[in-house]
This record gives structure tokens, C-alpha cells and sequence, in this order.
């Protein structure tokens, strides 16, 4: 039997493991930066198998297979954090924390990393180099990737290569998604507060109303994606949230506006955040209101490294046959802060298939409805291990 038989052999043997690990963080669900819970339990486990553990952000951990090693690093990372939702599975492993579940299945992604994690400690001799294992909290928001890179997870031994994963319900179980250069958005956000002059709803001519300020600027800012960027260019302008007024025959005296931005180019990215705040001034000034603008940069555009992408679609390709890799042909607009430590590290970020009719893995991430197919953990975990040792050329 060779390397890898024996290794498929010795992951197919903790599945059940890996799947009580998963249905255990999945009942016990933790928001960012508060996943201590979760830290605690990926900490025993790594002790265990004779990692040496390091907390960072508080609930980050970081653990290297190898002690005082000097030659080539390659990082695994996964985030652990859940979302701010109500569960609405019929699984008996649900939720046990009200208003908390893990519905982007960053459960799973934590019980695979810990799976190759274990696997590798059996195989450290067989392994070239280091692996370091990056658990992170928070990356739902407000994002822990940027301080846990702060505090030096790609130093003390040097990351060299780094790769993670996603599981994506649009993509049949048994398949893995590739995809080349922007794979994910940029995530901005702006809050516009309008400030008008409140009136009687029978006089609108003796305030300045805020209502019709801030419907101009919704109007507006779709222009600035229509008539200012290139039909091939992707921008998104999104306004989510408006409230002003408390009362049918009152106007205001403000108005507030939440909305997101998503790009795929970066000097589109600082263009359109100018342009926001022109189209903004102008319209306010031209009837006779004020405004407060808070534009908040988010999480950068998520940008593979085509030689470790390459990588992980040869990874694909020997493990699941090359009819199961899903090229990923179109970016999306949705946004990872994995991206962070690829504007550091040459990396490659990949899709988990886990879409199954059959067994209801239907509704997508942020649902109270998602749900994913088992079947998926060991397929990360050994796409995982043998991403490691095709990175040292075992």
C-alpha cells in the first residue's frame, strides 16, 4: 500500500470523529471573537497530538507540526466563528444557543483542519517541511485575519504558501471548486446620515426634507454603477438599510442610509469611494441639506496565486478525477478575509462541494435553513493532506 492509500486509509478511520468534532462545534455556536468554547476545544486536541499551541487575538490559534524548523512553511486556515441567527434545521444536532448558529459551516472547515491536522501527526517523518495550522476567529466580521497577521502568524517559522477552503452549496458533493486571479470582492461599507430640517407633512416647504434627499441619493449611487463604471467592469452598489421618521405626516429632521460596495479591481475600488462622496455632497448641497458620510474600507479582494493554484487543481485532479474539478469561471461578489493573508503569501483559496438534493443541502450560506452534506469533511481533510505534501514534492 503506498503513502497515500494508507493515508485515505487512516482518514476514512476518524470520520466519525471528524463528525462528532463538527456536530459538537455546530451545537455550541460562538460569535466573533468570542469563540472561546471553540479555541479551547481545537487547543485540547492539537495538545494532544503533540502540537505546541499559541493563542493570538484571543481566540485564534496557531499550531506547527514541526518544532524550531528553518526550512519551507506551507499554513492551513480556518475560520471558526458562527453568525447571528436563529437555526432553522430539523437536525437534532442544532443550535443550543438562541440567536447563533453556524450557518456559513465554518464548523466544518474547523473539524477538517483538525482532522489533517491529526492525520499529519502520525505522518510527520513523511512530511518535507512545516505545516502551520491557522484556526481564526471572526470572519464574518469584523475580520480576524488582519490581527492575527499583526501578530506574526506568518512569521516564527515564515509562511511560505498558504491554501483554504470553503464549502459552497452550489457545487455537487464530490466536486471542488478552482478558480484563478479575483475569486472574491472586495467588501466596503458606507453609512450616510442626511440632515434636513424637520416640518409639518402638510408644509414640506418650511423644512428641508430628508426622505426625498436620501431617495435621490439611492437613485444616485446605481448611476455611479450604469453610467461610470465599464459594462465589463463588476461593481455592485447596494443601499440595505434606510430609516428616518416616525410618524405618516411628519418629515424628519434625518435620515440615515447603510450600503455595501463590491469590486473586483482595487483602482476601481478608491475611485468609486471618491465618487460616493461627490455624488453625496452634491446632492445634499443641491437641496439644501447636510450630511455626515462614514465609508469604511472592508475586507480586500480576494486574489489567488496562480502557482498555487495550479497546485490545487493537480491536488483535485489525482485525488477526485479532473471530470470533479469546477472551474470557477465567474468571481463572486460575496467577500473573505482570507484575502488578507493572501496579499502576504502566495495561497490559493478553493470551494468545498457540498450541494446534495437528496439529503436537503440546498439553501445557500447565511440561511437559517443551510445545512451541509457529511460526506464533505473527509474530502477536506484528505484534499488537505495531500495539497501538504505536493507542496514538498513527497
Amino acid at each position: 500500500m503506498n503513502l497515500l492509500d494508507e493515508i485515505k486509509k487512516e482518514i476514512k478511520g476518524i470520520e466519525d470523529e471528524i463528525i462528532e468534532w463538527r456536530r459538537d462545534i455546530h451545537q455550541h455556536p460562538e460569535l466573533a471573537f468570542e469563540e472561546e468554547r471553540t479555541s479551547a476545544l481545537v487547543s485540547e486536541k492539537l495538545k494532544k497530538w503533540d502540537y505546541e499551541v499559541e493563542k493570538v487575538v484571543g481566540t485564534g490559534v496557531v499550531a506547527n507540526l514541526k518544532k524550531d524548523f528553518s526550512g519551507k512553511t506551507i499554513a492551513i486556515r480556518a475560520d471558526m466563528d458562527a453568525l447571528p441567527l436563529e437555526e432553522k434545521t430539523d437536525l437534532y444536532y442544532k443550535s443550543q444557543k438562541p440567536g447563533k448558529m453556524h450557518a456559513c459551516g465554518h464548523d466544518a472547515h474547523t473539524a477538517i483542519a483538525l482532522g489533517a491536522a491529526k492525520i499529519l501527526s502520525l505522518y510527520k517523518d513523511k512530511v518535507k517541511g512545516n505545516v502551520k495550522f491557522i484556526f481564526q476567529p471572526a470572519e464574518e466580521g469584523p475580520g480576524g485575519a488582519k490581527p492575527m497577521i499583526e501578530e506574526g502568524v506568518l512569521e516564527s517559522p515564515e509562511v511560505d504558501r498558504i491554501i483554504g477552503l470553503h464549502n459552497r452549496t452550489t457545487i455537487p458533493v464530490g466536486q471542488i471548486g478552482v478558480g484563478y486571479g479575483a475569486i472574491m470582492a472586495s467588501t466596503d461599507k458606507f453609512i450616510i446620515k442626511v440632515n434636513g430640517e424637520g416640518a409639518h407633512g402638510a408644509h414640506p416647504d418650511e423644512g428641508v426634507d430628508p426622505v426625498v434627499v436620501a431617495s435621490h441619493l439611492i437613485i444616485a449611487l446605481q448611476e455611479l454603477v450604469s453610467r461610470e463604471t465599464k459594462a465589463t467592469d463588476s461593481l455592485v452598489i447596494t443601499t440595505g438599510s434606510i430609516h428616518g421618521g416616525t410618524a405618516f405626516n411628519i418629515i424628519p429632521a434625518e435620515v440615515e442610509l447603510k450600503g455595501t460596495v463590491r469590486t473586483l479591481d482595487k483602482d476601481l475600488r478608491e475611485k468609486i469611494s471618491k465618487r460616493i462622496e461627490k455624488v453625496v455632497s452634491g446632492i445634499t448641497t443641491t437641496f439644501r441639506a447636510d450630511y455626515e458620510l462614514d465609508y469604511q474600507f472592508g475586507y480586500p479582494v480576494t486574489f489567488n496565486n496562480d502557482k498555487a493554484t495550479e497546485m490545487m487543481e493537480e491536488v483535485v485532479s489525482e485525488m477526485l478525477g479532473k471530470e470533479n474539478i469546477y472551474q470557477m469561471e465567474e468571481p463572486s461578489m460575496g467577500g473573505e478575509d482570507f484575502a488578507y493573508y493572501l496579499q502576504e503569501v502566495p495561497g490559493s483559496f478553493v470551494y468545498l462541494g457540498t450541494k446534495n438534493p437528496e439529503k436537503g443541502v440546498i439553501h445557500p450560506g447565511h440561511s437559517p435553513e443551510f445545512k451541509i452534506d457529511e460526506d464533505i469533511l473527509i474530502i477536506g481533510v484528505e484534499l488537505f493532506i495531500r495539497a501538504v505534501l505536493k507542496y514538498f514534492n513527497y
